[in-house]
């Protein structure tokens, strides 16, 4: 069997033997290809993009599903989305092989566990075909993950996949495959590394046009925040005070703390007569 990509040998050899800079250059040489290969997916991001958002729309949930880096990245998205959009974390969700509680863990070896991925999203959330599911898989083989597309499939629950081989199993089990396709890494079969972040790029990238084509954001603004903290608090504040020039920041805080965020206090202050 030919060695997929991602575990080729590296085009890079006698590490030990380089210079902090010549590694520093050699690795960023490798990074600066990532953008240029997801640019070559963006009519399968656009697919995968599109039928997420539909799904939200129509009231069902995304999933990311995923183990290893990509599982990790997954959840570092997920945390990251309902504070910065304000959207219900129902909507936007993740499954970690070996559970998202025990992220700290490392459960590397739960990737092979072919039963676990559709146990959880069947018993734990439920899951149905309202909703989506997206597996991240820079192997495009890893048994977590393509049984758990597999199962989705058999289900009939949507489903689209981001990895990092060509032709691999998992684009064959899913509605939107994606592959970024990344060639060899820097260090022999270290995944974690352009493959990483060709899925971390993707997962910025998707949840943040979702959360644009659901109207969480005007202008170029998060203006759906949640108060989690000053630094948001007067981030809005400016962003009302900017939009309405005629009130004082001092005021517009007062009325953003009072009611719970931007959109809710130019809302509040619509009803009251004081803004058109």
């Amino acid at each position: 069997m030919a060695l997929r990509l991602t575990e080729q040998p590296s085009l890079y050899d006698h590490l030990e033997t380089k210079s902090v800079a010549e590694l520093l250059r050699d690795i960023n040489t490798e990074d600066k290809k990532v953008p240029l290969a997801i640019e070559a997916a963006l009519p399968e991001i656009e697919r995968l993009v599109t039928a997420i958002e539909k799904t939200i729309k129509e009231g069902g949930r995304m999933f990311w599903l995923g183990c290893g880096t990509g599982g990790k990245l997954a959840v570092l998205d997920v945390l990251e989305v309902p504070n910065t959009y304000g959207v219900d974390p129902e909507c936007w969700q993740a499954v970690l092989a070996g559970g998202v509680e025990n992220l700290v863990l490392d459960l590397e070896e739960a990737e092979d566990d072919i039963d676990e991925g559709w146990r959880t999203l069947r018993d734990k959330h439920h899951i149905t075909p309202k909703d989506i599911v997206v597996g991240l898989s820079a192997s495009g083989n890893t048994p977590y993950v393509l049984a758990a597309m597999k199962a989705c499939k058999e289900n009939g629950i949507p489903c689209g996949s981001i990895c990092n081989n060509p032709d691999s199993p998992i684009s064959l089990e899913v509605n939107y495959p994606v592959e970024i396709v990344m060639g060899p890494e820097f260090i022999t079969g270290s995944t974690r590394m352009k493959s990483g972040t060709s899925q971390k790029l993707l997962c910025d990238m998707i949840s943040t046009t979702v959360m644009v084509r659901l109207g969480r954001v005007q202008g170029n603004r998060m203006v759906c925040a949640n108060l989690i903290n000053n630094k948001v608090i007067d981030r809005l504040t400016r962003t009302m005070v900017e939009r309405n020039p005629g009130l004082s920041y001092e005021y517009c805080e007062e009325i953003i703390k009072k009611t719970g965020g931007l959109v809710k206090a130019e809302a509040y202050l619509k009803k009251e007569g004081i803004l058109q």
